[in-house]
């Protein structure tokens, strides 16, 4: 690498709510010229969109194994938590945890002049201090919740009372805060120490105050206020990086089997435009037998066509019970039923494509609003 070229590290976490953006971060900065090394698993590399040929020579994935722990706690060829059910993560963070030592012997390597990290690898703080790297912390959640989560000011342990009112520092009017019910699974996942014995917003507080600048998935004609507030409650530069929507040339059919998605996208084809609602809840939020079944009564209810992209979920005995008796049949005529990862992105770019029924995630609703769609969401039910 010549001297005068920028080299630039992705450190994401294992959850491709996560990956994604990452991906897409290391796209945008490869087409202003600047080299990028993304370090995840094989598996994760695996999954992920190909590297548009003109760029290949500026992105780099960099596959490192998955450390194994005991099959009891973590199963084999599991590498991102959509490979496993929400009580298993806390040994998937322990796992990645054990990439410490790898991700460290390429940054003595390499010596790039920047590493961009995820909430996840606290320990990435003091590899870049002992290698002189500068951090950026690239936060795929929303300016608004970042305001609410407040990594580098709120007191730990964090309450769900303190989460049900916007915050001091947020001085403008704002309706953003977490309902008494939401507040209390979220303080029990970020407060709780869990198999890796970090907790999450120890994880995220290190990374951000340590962080030369913070980054979001964001412009400021959507979060402009909240922008400003983030940025003046850490005292750091705070740089909106926009949408990045993908090209048409760069879209890819994203992890999924080729016959599958052409059924997709010849369903579509046959819609009339604007008709059809995208129903989907990500590849993070596990929904329990009688959140999906509400679901489906309501798009059953709904009389309109849709596509819905569900995931087999944990607790179903086989292939059948995950949904109403029934329900298939009865909506066959003007639905499908899409099992396992879609590619989200080129659905909700299709014109038939009219609203999408989602969990709220900040991923799902920027590739929303880039289509124009209406939006009906279901805050992380």
């Amino acid at each position: 690498m010549a001297e005068n070229e920028i080299h630039v590290v992705m450190l994401p976490w294992s959850a491709f709510g996560h990956l994604i953006p990452f991906f897409k971060l290391s796209i945008a900065l490869a087409k202003a010229g600047v080299h990028v090394s993304f370090i995840s698993t094989p598996k994760n590399i695996q999954r992920l969109p190909k590297i548009p040929s003109n760029l290949a020579h500026l992105v780099h994935f960099v596959q490192l194994p998955l450390p194994s722990l005991d099959k009891e706690h973590l199963p084999e060829g599991a590498e991102a938590t959509v490979d496993i059910p929400s009580e298993e993560i806390e040994f998937l963070k322990l796992a990645y945890d054990k990439l410490q030592h790898p991700v460290k012997q390429f940054v003595a390597n390499q010596l790039p002049n920047w590493i961009i990290c995820d909430f996840s690898p606290h320990w990435i703080v003091d590899i870049a201090q002992e290698f002189q790297v500068k951090l950026i912390f690239y936060s795929v959640f929303s300016a608004a919740s970042m305001n609410i989560f407040a990594p580098s000011t709120r007191k730990f342990p964090v309450t769900p009372e303190s989460l049900t009112v916007p915050p001091e520092w947020v001085t403008f009017p704002s309706s953003v805060a977490y309902r008494i019910h939401e507040a209390i699974p979220f303080c029990a996942g970020a407060n709780d120490v869990n198999a890796s014995g970090v907790r999450d917003y120890e994880r995220m507080a290190t990374v951000c105050c340590a962080s030369k600048a913070v980054i979001f998935r964001s412009c400021y004609e959507v979060e402009g206020e909240y922008l400003n507030a983030f940025q003046k409650l850490v005292g750091k530069p705070v740089i909106p990086i926009g949408i990045l929507p993908a090209d048409s040339a760069d879209r890819e059919r994203e992890i999924i089997d080729g016959s599958t998605s052409g059924k997709i996208f010849e369903w579509l084809d046959e819609q009339a435009s604007k008709s059809v609602v995208f129903v989907g809840f990500g590849s993070e939020l596990k929904l329990n037998k009688d959140q999906v079944f509400e679901i489906a009564y309501g798009i059953e209810e709904s009389q309109l066509p849709f596509l819905w992209g569900l995931r087999k979920p944990s607790w179903a005995t086989n292939d059948e019970d995950f949904l109403p008796v029934g329900f298939i049949e009865r909506t066959s005529n003007r639905g499908v039923v899409c099992m396992g990862w879609i590619p989200q992105q080129e659905i909700l770019a299709h014109p038939s494509i009219g609203g999408s029924l989602f969990h709220s995630g900040w991923g799902s609703v920027i590739e929303t609003l880039q289509f124009g769609h209406n939006l009906v969401v279901l805050p992380f039910i």
